[in-house]
């Protein structure tokens, strides 16, 4: 074949290969790879082989793809009603096979068309924030949510959903989490968040389930008590199989795999709860943990409103190891931050002895360090670990950065949890160090991970 096919046409194709020729059918794309014709598959995946050895066998034609109906679902009184906040993300996108291109599908009426169980669990209506990359939203869109959480609780929603994009997800989570519980109050109803590691047209998709799970937890979950971070929590498969969701604390998971449909992992806990989905079966399974926090610990009183991050807080952050250099942190503190993250290493540690004489950039580094504590900015430890305690109460090296006045100490939540803390903290001009000695809701509960 001498040249490719159009870019949007679906076609059938057969394809000279070592193991013999082989017919495929899909969508042309365009080309990945110079002299390459490249297709999408029916099942989502993209291949690429060479133009001299593709040969088209038919071209099918098919129109442009009939829009869904946008029309509201009928209401059902005897269901709770629910709102679907979208930013953006894997699960709301699908791709046009007709153009090949990936477009967002987040109407309520296309969320039921494709995911029709949840009709069954639920009234859904929707407001969408925007089509973001997670990589993407900042302080400023955590207000939006925050915003639009608010609004649908004072509009009677029982439960809120929020689809996000899932590289960051677990910061906004614990974003939402501070503004409702971070004063000792709870938020009216549940927050779900909620995203998927493949997008809806794979056949590997883990989208549809996990909105389930989403949807479930928010209409039919136990009224949280606004302990163990249980206000908002974030749904996502349980193991890279289908048939299960983990419902986690929002401030106690963290995406720890780029691919995997089980990428979101407990940090220092275990799940809240465990949705189940077989055969048209949905069902809730609460911790053990969980469940005896329900019974042991009082309920808090409900918040109307929420507290909002100011968006043009500094933090700098840096990682602790043989790369770090005093200058960096000058650097920062002459640029007037408001704090400074340190990533230490194994418990929490810092660079800042030199016990041979042979480097003195530690000390040097322990001194810019003081310096900055001396002005008056917070520097906060957290773990590189990810999971286990930081704790400087083990090595004579922690003790020294606690008479510094290094904070950080106990700290159980996922590193970006606690960084949302400090951020949380200069928002409200409350005192960080009682914040990084005060267990705000359950965040800083420590239990042996599942």
């Amino acid at each position: 074949m001498a040249e490719a096919p159009e870019v949007g046409s679906r076609v059938k194709l057969r394809l000279e290969t070592l193991s013999g020729d082989t017919i495929v059918e899909g969508v042309i794309l365009p080309p990945a790879v110079e002299q390459h014709v490249t297709v999408k598959l029916p099942n989502g995946y993209n291949l690429s082989h060479p133009i001299k050895q593709t040969h088209i066998v038919e071209s099918v034609t098919t129109e442009a793809s009939t829009p869904i109906s946008q029309d509201q679902p009928p209401h059902n009184p005897n269901l709770p009603s629910i709102r679907i906040i979208h930013t953006g993300g894997t699960i709301a996108s699908k791709v046009d096979y007709v153009t090949g291109a990936v477009t967002a599908q987040f109407e309520p009426s296309e969320l039921i068309h494709h995911v029709p169980e949840l009709q069954k669990i639920a009234n859904i209506d929707a407001h969408k924030i925007g089509n973001m990359f997670s990589e993407d939203i900042r302080p400023i869109h955590w207000n939006q949510i925050i915003d639009a959480t608010e609004k649908a609780f004072e509009q009677g929603c029982d439960g809120v959903v929020v689809t996000h994009g899932t590289d960051t997800l677990h910061i906004s989570s614990s974003a939402v989490a501070y503004a409702w519980c971070g004063d000792g109050q709870k938020a009216p109803g549940r927050i779900a968040f909620v995203g998927s590691q493949r997008s809806s047209d794979r056949a590997s998709s883990d989208a549809a389930q996990n909105l389930i799970a989403a949807v479930t937890w928010a209409a039919q979950g136990p009224t949280p008590n606004g302990n163990l971070s249980d206000c908002v929590v974030v749904a996502m498969h349980r193991t890279s199989d289908d048939g299960a969701c983990s419902i986690h604390a929002a401030t106690g998971v963290r995406k720890l795999h780029s691919s995997r449909r089980d990428a979101f992992r407990p940090v220092n806990t275990q799940p809240l709860a465990t949705v189940t989905i077989d055969e048209g079966s949905i069902n809730i399974t609460l911790s053990e943990h969980y469940e005896s926090n329900r019974k042991n610990l009082t309920e808090r009183e409900a918040a109307t409103t929420a507290t909002r991050f100011k968006t043009d807080v500094s933090i700098r952050q840096f990682m602790s190891g043989p790369w770090l250099l005093p200058a960096e942190i000058d650097e920062a503190v002459e640029s007037m931050v408001d704090a400074l993250v340190l990533h230490g290493t194994g418990l929490g540690h810092v660079p800042i002895e030199n016990p041979n004489e042979d480097a003195p950039q530690n000390l040097e580094l322990r001194s810019s360090l003081q310096n900055a504590i001396d002005k008056n900015i917070p520097v906060l430890i957290v773990n590189q670990c990810i999971h286990g305690p930081v704790d400087m109460n083990v090595y004579s090296k922690g003790r020294i950065q606690k008479e510094m006045g290094i904070l950080g100490h106990g700290i159980t939540t996922s590193p970006e949890a606690a960084i949302v803390k400090l951020h949380y903290a200069l928002s409200t001009n409350k005192n960080v160090e009682e914040i990084f000695t005060s267990n705000l809701f359950g965040e800083e509960v420590y239990q042996i991970r599942d």
